[in-house]
C-alpha cells in the first residue's frame, strides 16, 4: 500500500506577516473616518469645486475674472475693509483672551464657573447674539444710556451700523476660539519651572515674561491663526451691525449671489479660500504653530 504524502506545510514570513498586520492597523482609522470623508466629498466638496469653476468657465475658459480684479476698486476696498477689520477683532481678542486664558488656568476652583461663562455664546446662535448687539449698541440701546446717565454725553451717538460695532461684536463672538488654545498651552506649562523662577529671585512680571509667555506662544499662535481665518469670512455679524459702506468680502459675495453674478462671485470666493489657504499655509512656518495643531496617537 503506497504511503500518503503529506504536502509540506507552507511558512510566512515572520516580517511579512507583521508588515501585513500593521498596514491593516493603519487602515482603521482611515474606514473609521470613510463615511466622514464621503459625506463632505460628495455634499460639501464637489459644490464648492464646481461653483469655484464658474470663476474660469462663465461662459468661457478665461482668466479674465481674476486679471479684472486688479482694477476693481469695489473689490480692492473691500478686501482691505476685510483685512483691517480680521487683523482688528485678533487682536482684540488676544488682549482680552489672555488674561482670562490664566484666570481659567490659575483659578482651580472658579475654573467651571469662568468655562462655563466662556462656552455659554456657544449655546446661542450667532444670530441672536448679533441681534443683542444691535439692540445695546442702538442710538437708544444700553450703552448710550449708560453714557447719557454718567453724563459722559449730552445726547445719543452713533455706534450701530459703524466699524466699531462690527468689530466689538465679532470679537465678543470669537473670543472663546482664543482663549481655548491659549488655555490649553498654559495648563501644559510645568508648575515647577515657575516656582524656580520665583526661587532665583524673578519678579512676577519677570516670570511672566521670560518663562510663561514663551511657553504659551503656541497657543497664542494657534488662537490667532482661528480667529483670524474665521474673520476673514464673516458675514452675519458684520451685515446686520455694520455699515452699508463698510461691505466685507463675504458681504459682496451675497450681494453678487442676490444679483445673479455667478462668475464674479465665484471668483470673489475663490480670492478668499486661497488667502485663508496661503494663510494657513504660511503660519505652519511658524514656531509652535504645527505643533499645536498636530495630534499624536499612540
Amino acid at each position: 500500500m503506497s504511503e500518503i504524502v503529506q504536502p509540506a506545510p507552507v511558512s510566512v514570513p515572520l516580517g511579512a506577516a507583521r508588515a501585513f498586520s500593521f498596514n491593516w492597523r493603519k487602515a482603521v482609522p482611515l474606514l473609521l473616518a470613510a463615511p466622514l470623508l464621503i459625506y463632505m466629498l460628495v455634499l460639501y466638496a464637489l459644490p464648492v469645486v464646481a461653483m469655484l469653476l464658474r470663476s474660469l468657465n462663465d461662459p468661457t475658459w478665461t482668466l479674465a475674472h481674476y486679471a479684472a480684479l486688479l482694477e476693481d476698486v469695489v473689490f480692492i476696498k473691500t478686501f482691505w475693509i476685510t483685512f483691517n477689520t480680521s487683523i482688528t477683532v485678533t487682536i482684540g481678542c488676544l488682549i482680552l483672551g489672555y488674561p482670562v486664558a490664566m484666570g481659567l488656568v490659575r483659578a482651580k476652583s472658579m475654573a467651571p464657573f469662568i468655562l462655563l461663562i466662556i462656552l455659554l455664546p456657544f449655546w446661542t446662535s450667532v444670530l441672536v447674539r448679533s441681534y443683542a448687539w444691535m439692540v445695546l449698541l442702538g442710538r437708544h440701546g444700553l450703552v448710550n444710556e449708560a453714557l447719557i446717565a454718567i453724563g459722559m454725553i449730552d445726547r445719543p451717538i452713533r455706534i450701530l451700523n459703524t466699524p466699531l460695532a462690527t468689530q466689538i461684536a465679532m470679537i465678543h463672538i470669537l473670543l472663546p476660539y482664543m482663549i481655548l488654545p491659549i488655555a490649553n498651552a498654559l495648563r501644559q506649562i510645568d508648575p515647577s519651572l515657575v516656582r524656580a523662577a520665583s526661587g532665583l529671585g524673578a519678579t512676577p512680571f519677570m516670570t511672566f515674561r521670560q518663562v510663561i509667555l514663551p511657553l504659551s506662544m503656541s497657543g497664542v499662535a494657534a488662537g490667532t491663526l482661528l480667529v483670524f481665518v474665521l474673520a476673514l469670512g464673516f458675514y452675519i455679524t458684520p451685515a446686520m451691525v455694520g455699515g452699508p459702506r463698510d461691505i466685507t468680502l463675504s458681504m459682496l459675495i451675497a450681494q453678487q449671489v442676490d444679483h445673479l453674478n455667478w462668475a464674479y462671485a465665484a471668483t470673489l470666493s475663490a480670492v478668499l479660500l486661497a488667502t485663508a489657504l496661503a494663510i494657513l499655509a504660511a503660519a505652519r512656518k511658524l514656531p509652535g504653530v504645527g505643533n499645536a495643531f498636530r495630534m499624536s496617537v499612540r
